[in-house]
């Protein structure tokens, strides 16, 4: 356990030299691309206003993400009524697809363990 932090500590360490060194034009890099996004002049007002805006936007698009959704499971309803005709490639996709899902549900609970695989520290 001692290597795997020591380890990690020198990436760290690695990571902030390197941000350090490269951080600052990265920033005006980054900054002068996205120049379209950047609202002028940048105040507390208007961050304030664009942060209602992305919030009420978003508010207002769950009736359509609603029916979407109940369109896809109806999609789904569909498919379970006529497996028979379902071919064995369709099949196959949705056993990775789960297997996929399920894999992912195990990375999650190894990383919220702290990346133990056998359990949780006591």
């Amino acid at each position: 356990m001692a290597s795997k932090l020591h380890m990690l500590r020198s990436k760290t360490a690695e990571a902030s030299k390197l941000l350090s060194k490269n951080g600052n034009s990265y920033y005006k890099q980054t900054l002068e691309e996205n120049k379209k996004y950047i609202v002028d002049p940048p105040t507390i007002e208007k961050c304030q206003q664009l942060s209602n805006q992305l919030l009420y936007t978003r508010l207002a698009s769950i009736p359509s993400r609603y029916d979407a959704f109940w369109k896809e499971v109806d999609h789904v309803k569909q498919l379970i009524k006529t497996r028979k005709d379902l071919k064995t490639e369709d099949m196959g996709i949705a056993a990775l697809f789960g297997l996929e899902c399920f894999a992912w549900y195990c990375a999650g609970e190894i990383v919220g363990r702290g990346f133990t695989i056998t359990g949780y520290y006591v």
